[in-house]
């Protein structure tokens, strides 16, 4: 199948972005605690997150890499990821101090490389992936009705992705000073 020449991997990131309130809209219904709208709100994160990895492959695969997806798509990663951790701790769901230590990392990354752009976009490492990786199935977990026995597992998955969120962040400002 040819897909359209207008649509490409950058139409696909800014798609995600914008159907981002659609898993909050669901995650919020009905007080937040429709099992149902749960059930969807997941199925609309993880569509999201999976097409991540889609949009990437698809533009290394057809050479359509360019500047604009290489700090954009880690934009969407922020966005999808933040809106799901904001909307869970406003729901109780949460721990708030996961929220603001992932987002503060997030938000400083994103504006760290902001500002070292002029230099060159610093692309997302292999850490930097696997962090974004973990994130999405951590929050993930929160998202779904589990039992309260599977807390362990949810915040073990949190627990790693936090690790790796301050150990890839670190990295990311370690290979920017190697660079200059």
């Amino acid at each position: 199948m040819r897909v359209p020449s207008f649509i490409t991997p950058n139409t696909l990131t800014v798609t995600r972005i914008l159907l981002i309130p659609f898993g909050v809209y669901t995650l919020f219904y009905d007080g937040g605690d429709n099992t149902s709208y749960q059930l969807i709100s997941y199925a609309i994160f993880f569509t999201l997150g999976i097409t991540d990895i889609v949009d990437g492959k698809w533009a290394r695969q057809s050479n359509r890499i360019t500047a604009l997806g290489t700090f954009l798509d880690p934009v969407a990663d922020k966005a999808l990821i933040g809106a799901a951790m904001i909307s869970l701790s406003i729901l109780d769901r949460f721990p708030w101090w996961i929220t603001i230590l992932i987002l503060t990392r997030e938000i400083g990354i994103t504006l760290f490389r902001l500002f070292v752009i002029k230099g060159g976009v610093i692309p997302a490492s292999k850490g930097g992936k696997l962090k974004t990786l973990m994130q999405n199935f951590g929050v993930g977990f929160f998202i779904l009705p589990l039992p309260s026995w599977l807390d362990w597992f949810k915040y073990g998955f949190i627990s790693i992705a936090i690790i790796l969120t301050i150990t890839s962040g670190y990295d990311y400002l370690r290979s920017w000073y190697k660079k200059r």
